[in-house]
Formats: C-alpha cells, sequence, structure tokens
C-alpha cells in the first residue's frame, strides 16, 4: 500500500505541473525493470520446455507379454549450440519413446537423443530448427556466493517457462537420491524446483546459467539441487565430442580454467602424431577462437569442430606467451585412428587372395553374438521417425550375450550405449572404444513390430583390446 500510495501521490505531483506522460514510463523502467527482470529477458528464448512419452509395463520383464500404457513426463533443456543441440538430464529422457520440445515462442519441435550419461545425469538431445536458436549464457559456478540471488526457469507441473527465485543456500553438497543415483559437489538453492524442473537453468543475476537443476528434497520445502555449470560443461563436451558426434579426431587435450572471471582453454601435451600435434599446438598455449566459435571451455571447442568432416581445416585463434596467432587444424577420420583395415565393406581380402570376414563383422559375432546388415528398402518403412538408421540382426549366435538377454532375428539394432548405430562403423566404435569395460553389461537398444525395446549385454572382454 505504501509503494501504490508513493505512485499516486509522485504522479499527482507530476501531473500538477503538466508532465504527466513520463510518470508510467519513468516508474516502469527504474522500478519494475528489475536486475532479476533484466536476467530473465536475457536467458529466457535459450530455455525449453520438454514433453516426452514412454511406455511402461506391469511386468518386469523386457521382452515379456505383459500389459502396457503409454505415460507423459515433463522436463527442460537449455540450449548449447544454435544449430539444435539441447542439455538435459538424462532421467527427462530415459526410456522415453517420443519427445517433443517447446520454445518460448510457441514453436514445437520434435527431438532425438543424442547422447547421455546415466552416472552424471546428463543427456544432449537434438531438434532441427527453422532458424538459428539462442545459446543459453554460461556462466562459472566457481565464484557463487551463499545468500546469492538464483533464479529457476522450468517446466514446473507442466506449467511452461514457470519462473521462481530464490537464494544459493548452501554449496559442494553431495546428495544421494536413491541406491542407483547420487550427486557430488551439488548447489542447493531454496528457488522453487517442481517436476518439471529437471534440466532446466540455475540463472544469476547476469542472466547466465550457473547450474542445471537436477532434484528436490522429497517431504522438505524448499530444498532443491543443481549441478555446478562448470561440472556440467565438462561432461557437456564429452556428450558432443567431434569424435562421438561425426568421428573425427583432433588430439587436443586441454583443462578448463574457471576462477571468475578467468576462464579460459589451456592446451596440455597435444596427442601424439595428432592433427594437434601436427599443427604445431604446444603446451600451455590458450584456444581463444576456432573457426567462428569464441572459445571459453572444452565444450565450446567441441561444438566448433561439430558439422565438419574428416580432412577440413579449422582456423584456431591462439595465445602463445602474451601473442597471439593463428594456426590451423585438419581434422582426421577417429575411425581410421583405431585401424587401417576399412570397415564400410562386407569382407576384405586376405593375402592368400582368401576372402575373410570383415573385423568388425567377426568382433560383433564373437562379442556380441549378432551377424548385422544394411536395412533393405522394403523394409526401412519399420524405422521409427526418431532414429536416424539402424542395422538389421540377421542371425544371432546360440547361447551368446544377444541369444541369452532377448535377441531375435529380424529385430533392428538402433543403438549400443549412448551411441546410435546405423552402421557398421558406429558398431566399430563402440566396440573398439578404450572404456568398453566401463560400459559393461553393455546397454542396446532394439526396434521390433515398431516398438522399442532395451536391454543389457553382459560381456567377456578377455582377450579383446
Amino acid at each position: 500500500m505504501i509503494k501504490c500510495f508513493y505512485r499516486l501521490t509522485l504522479c499527482t505531483l507530476i501531473l500538477a505541473t503538466g508532465a504527466g506522460a513520463l510518470c508510467e514510463q519513468s516508474i516502469a523502467s527504474d522500478v519494475r525493470k528489475t536486475p532479476l527482470v533484466r536476467a530473465i529477458e536475457r536467458a529466457k528464448t535459450s530455455v525449453v520446455n520438454i514433453h516426452s512419452e514412454k511406455t511402461a509395463r506391469t511386468d518386469d520383464s523386457l521382452f515379456g507379454s505383459g500389459k502396457s500404457r503409454k505415460v507423459n513426463g515433463m522436463g527442460t533443456g537449455i540450449v548449447v549450440d544454435p544449430r539444435g543441440y539441447i542439455v538435459t538430464n538424462h532421467h527427462v529422457i530415459d526410456g522415453v519413446d517420443a519427445l517433443r520440445v517447446t520454445m518460448i515462442d510457441g514453436s514445437t519441435y520434435n527431438a532425438r537423443i543424442v547422447s547421455s550419461n546415466q552416472s552424471e545425469d546428463l543427456a544432449i538431445i537434438k531438434i532441427n530448427p527453422n532458424k538459428k536458436l539462442t545459446v543459453m549464457p554460461p556462466g562459472t559456478s566457481s565464484d557463487l556466493m551463499l545468500g546469492e540471488t538464483v533464479i529457476a526457469v522450468g517446466n514446473a507441473f507442466g506449467y511452461e517457462h514457470t519462473v521462481t527465485s530464490g537464494i544459493i543456500s548452501s554449496l559442494s553438497r553431495d546428495v544421494e537420491v536413491n541406491e542407483k543415483q547420487s550427486y557430488k559437489n551439488l548447489i542447493q538453492t531454496d528457488a522453487s524446483i517442481n517436476p518439471g524442473n529437471s534440466g532446466g537453468p540455475l540463472l544469476n543475476l547476469d542472466g547466465e546459467v550457473v547450474g542445471i537443476n537436477v532434484a528436490i528434497r522429497a517431504g522438505a520445502q524448499r530444498i532443491g539441487f543443481a549441478i555446478p555449470i562448470d561440472d556440467a560443461r565438462q561432461i557437456i563436451a564429452d556428450l558432443i565430442s567431434s569424435e562421438l558426434i561425426d568421428h573425427t579426431y583432433h588430439g587436443i587435450h586441454a583443462k578448463d580454467i574457471k576462477q571468475g572471471d578467468k576462464q579460459m582453454l589451456v592446451l596440455k601435451v597435444p596427442a601424439k602424431d595428432s592433427p594437434a600435434e601436427k599443427s604445431g599446438l604446444l603446451k600451455d598455449d590458450i584456444i581463444m577462437k576456432a573457426g567462428s566459435v569464441n572459445i571459453v571451455d572444452r565444450a565450446d571447442l567441441e561444438r566448433a569442430f561439430m558439422g565438419h568432416k574428416p580432412g577440413d581445416t579449422i582456423d584456431l585463434l591462439i595465445r602463445r606467451q602474451d601473442k597471439t596467432q593463428t594456426v590451423q587444424i585438419t581434422l582426421a577420420d577417429a575411425g581410421a585412428v583405431a585401424r587401417t583395415t576399412p570397415v564400410s565393406a562386407p569382407v576384405v581380402r586376405a593375402q592368400n587372395n582368401e576372402i575373410a570376414m570383415d573385423p568388425t563383422a567377426e568382433k560383433t559375432w564373437e562379442v556380441l553374438g549378432i551377424k548385422l546388415a544394411k536395412i533393405p528398402d522394403s523394409q526401412k518403412h519399420l524405422l521409427s521417425p526418431r532414429y536416424e538408421g539402424g542395422m538389421l540382426i540377421e542371425d544371432v549366435r546360440p547361447h551368446s550375450p544377444a541369444a541369452m538377454n532377448g535377441m531375435r532375428r529380424g529385430d533392428i539394432l538402433v543403438g549400443l550405449h549412448i551411441w546410435e548405430t546405423v552402421n557398421l562403423s558406429n558398431v566399430s566404435y563402440v566396440l573398439s572404444n578404450s572404456k568398453l569395460s566401463s560400459f559393461n553389461p553393455l546397454k542396446f537398444y532394439i526396434l521390433r513390430q515398431n516398438e522399442t525395446l532395451y536391454g543389457h549385454l553382459p560381456l567377456n572382454l578377455a582377450g579383446n583390446p
């Protein structure tokens, strides 16, 4: 009431001087447009609402005949690249059949899963927008202060673009949600976070994302948690790496420096015989720009390389001993780094002119127990629009991991772990990955009669690289 009376009195006084037309404009500009309002205006176009659909089964059997029903879910995402790459939580997209993304302007797009990390609870999804999207301004969580004002934006209970505000209640919280999911080093906030906020931004008053909202304390009031953005950006870099997305290789090893206003990407020693070493990059070089992308951290660098193919050359603006210069790096084929044998042909000719099984096909048969082939044109209609493609399972070896875990002839393999399996090169990348043992058991996704099924393959990796 005091504020309203003050405004009325002020307007009355100005009207008496003949300047009343300026009153509302002045008050709205100076009083109503607070730093919080300006922060939301800066960030809101980079926040998306996510709606999902998944199939819930009434029994525990993955390939059983139990009844199923469709369940709708919701979450939030943050634009990390103008071409339509969006980060959200893994639990938002886990096991979904379909994803739909809504922007602040009301435009809606179907989305597909690109990659995910279950342990860190982050995922990347992709839409195909009809224009370049605005990337969320990334801040840093390195200088957050207790009591600092923060803002949560998200799809709370399905109420799209809900905005709440609060403060940072604590830092470096370790939280165990259940026996399968725990988090380290979370930000605690009393900004209201509800189901549907997962994957959305926690903003500072500069409109920069400082955290990714991830969890709430059940039964409590205004106790929510967010993944610090500095931690999240390192995972995002892995999830959008050029090696994963485009199968290109650069050999740049670097570390993110995030110390308040001091933010930069500093190189470690480049990989031996890699494109990075051949370009002349050295330890302690600071990459400032790659192509047209300004570089603050490794996530920026990886998205600068996205969309390029092996043989493409990119200009890197670097700072070396307080001097700037430009070097050029030529991306290599990631598959050729680990092997020189082509994997595109179904067979290769041995030195004695005998026909031998392709190494990838042989390893797929030995390790997984399946024989894969391209999907015939007559069966391509079986593919779901959410997948880029898949491979037909032509045969399953008896008593193999595939046979023991439900795979059948005629199924379409569409994914292994976090990667799509559009061709044998994709499968080879997974099976030759140096971290394969950490994926054991290996999660797989198949299509069967227009239904997406998944399971896990326990692998015997003895003797395998």
